[in-house]
This record gives C-alpha cells, sequence and structure tokens, in this order.
C-alpha cells in the first residue's frame, strides 16, 4: 500500500509540474494502433534499454502477440540472451552491480510512462527524455538531460542521434524551451532520429498498458449498457412501487 501511495503521488506531482509550466515537455503524438511503430520501437528497446532496464511486466510472447510479431522473429531478432520466449523481460543485471556502476539500480519500466504522468504527459515527457541529452562534462557519465536533471545514466542512443551541447542553459532553469547545437552527427538525421524517439515512447506506452485499445474500445459498450439498465431498473422500480405510490 505504501508503494502504491508513493507512486500515485509521484504521478500527480509529474502532472502538476508540467502543467505549472516548470518543465518543457514535446509533444510527442504517439498512436498505439501503428503497429510498426510499436515493432520499431521494440526494436529499440531490446537493443538499447534491455541491457539495462528490464521490462518485468512483459512477456515476449505476449509482446510479439499484440505487435504481430511471430515467436519465431522474437527469438530471432528480440532476445539476445538465454531467455525464452515465454520469459519476462528481465535484465541479468543484479541490483548491486547496478547500484555500483550508476549510483542506483537502474529502474524496470514496465510502467514508466504512467510513472511520468497521466494521459499525455508520460509519452510527452519520455519522448522528450530521448531527445534532451547534452554534453555537460561534470557528470560522470558526460551528459546531462534538460528533462531529468543530474541523470544518472549514460545517453544510451548517442550513435543515432549524436551529441548535442545546450545553449541557453541559464534560461532553461526558468522554464524557457531547450535550445541545442549538435557536436558531433550520428547514424539519423535529427527527423529520423525524432521518429525512432517516438516509436521508443510508443512502446514503452504499450508496456504499460497493454490492453489499453482493449479498454478503450469496450468504454462507449459498458456506457452503453449501464444507459440501458438505468432505464430498465428504472422501470421495474416503478413496477414495484407503484401501489405505494
Amino acid at each position: 500500500m505504501k508503494k502504491i501511495i508513493i507512486a500515485l503521488v509521484m504521478v500527480s506531482f509529474s502532472g502538476l509540474l508540467s502543467a505549472a509550466g516548470k518543465l518543457h515537455l514535446d509533444e510527442a503524438n504517439i498512436d498505439l494502433t501503428d503497429k510498426a511503430s510499436l515493432q520499431r520501437g521494440a526494436k529499440l528497446f531490446t537493443n538499447y534499454c534491455l541491457n539495462c532496464h528490464s521490462a518485468s511486466f512483459m512477456r515476449y510472447n505476449r509482446m510479439g502477440k499484440d505487435l504481430g510479431i511471430s515467436d519465431i522473429l522474437v527469438e530471432e531478432n528480440l532476445i539476445f540472451s538465454d531467455d525464452k520466449v515465454g520469459d519476462l523481460m528481465k535484465v541479468a543485471m543484479t541490483t548491486e552491480d547496478g547500484a555500483s556502476w550508476f549510483g542506483t539500480p537502474p529502474p524496470d519500466l514496465s510502467v514508466i510512462s504512467r510513472a511520468k504522468g497521466a494521459g499525455s504527459v508520460g509519452a510527452d515527457w519520455l519522448y522528450t527524455y530521448f531527445r534532451s541529452f547534452y554534453v555537460d562534462e561534470s557528470r560522470p557519465f558526460g551528459v546531462n538531460n534538460t528533462v531529468f536533471k543530474d541523470v544518472g545514466m549514460p545517453h544510451v542512443l548517442w550513435e543515432l542521434q549524436g551529441m548535442q551541447k545546450l545553449l541557453n542553459a541559464d534560461e532553461v532553469k526558468h522554464g524557457a524551451t531547450p535550445e541545442f547545437a549538435m557536436v558531433s552527427t550520428g547514424s539519423m538525421t535529427v527527423e529520423e532520429y525524432d521518429t525512432a524517439a517516438r516509436d521508443l515512447t510508443n512502446f514503452l506506452v504499450y508496456v504499460g498498458e497493454p490492453s489499453q485499445l482493449k479498454r478503450l474500445g469496450l468504454g462507449p459498450w459498458v456506457l452503453a449498457f449501464l444507459v440501458f439498465f438505468f432505464f430498465v431498473s428504472y422501470a421495474l422500480k416503478k413496477e414495484y412501487w407503484k401501489d405505494v405510490h
């Protein structure tokens, strides 16, 4: 119960912080119906994130089924350890090793999009985070992040994005939109990397609630049933109480 309360407080605080304009977030504009995007996001996650960050609420075969990827393709392209296709998406790194190497154990990312804010806030936070690493020689890994100040991890996607410097650090502290300039180029153009960041964000939002589309699709039917049941119940009530009134 204590952990649940803490998580709810963090979600509420994140949403209030963004709403107050103290943290600049770009709109992710993700689409959970875009399976091609989700597949690309899954590839990015397993190649660049799953080395340190687990997604222990998700199984490889559940992910494959939802994203339209066969078990064979999942095994051949998305599993890089001795895990089986029915296993949870965990990492070999122990909590102790994570704390020793990074200062704190890398968090599980199963519900990271929901932890960073309700609704679209979590997706916007992640999308902006992936695009906001900048060179900072004072940090242990040589990088910092405008969304997550003094982040304790390297910029694992630097080969794709390249490295950039922050031009208006003082203004950003007061809520200004960050301005960056490239120091070195990556294998992707700016537009290509933005798409990759959106795909990875899309995937993490999916992992946070795999049944979200089904839930949203079921919602109107539930509401329609409740309206229908209201009229049936009201008619039944009138029939039972007609002699009293």
